[in-house]
């Protein structure tokens, strides 16, 4: 089983717009993977789920902390 790309908040910050749209898009990947291996009981570690969702939480939040302080 493959481990979970684990992308802390602090490193997120450091990302650039574009490198941050990509870490979002591949993270609600991720969660549609995942969804659909629990779907199909194929999921083997159930942790996957909340992680993803976590990163992708973490990426909205800096996206959300960049609008705020540009006005």
């Amino acid at each position: 089983m493959e481990q979970v790309n684990r992308v802390q908040l602090k490193d997120m910050r450091r990302l650039s717009d574009t490198e941050l749209a990509d870490e979002l898009k591949t993270a609600k990947d991720e969660l549609f993977n995942v969804r659909f291996q629990l779907a199909t009981r194929q999921l083997k570690n159930y942790r996957q789920m909340p992680a993803a969702r976590r990163r992708i939480a973490r990426a909205l939040t800096v996206m959300q902390e960049r609008a705020a302080s540009n006005g």
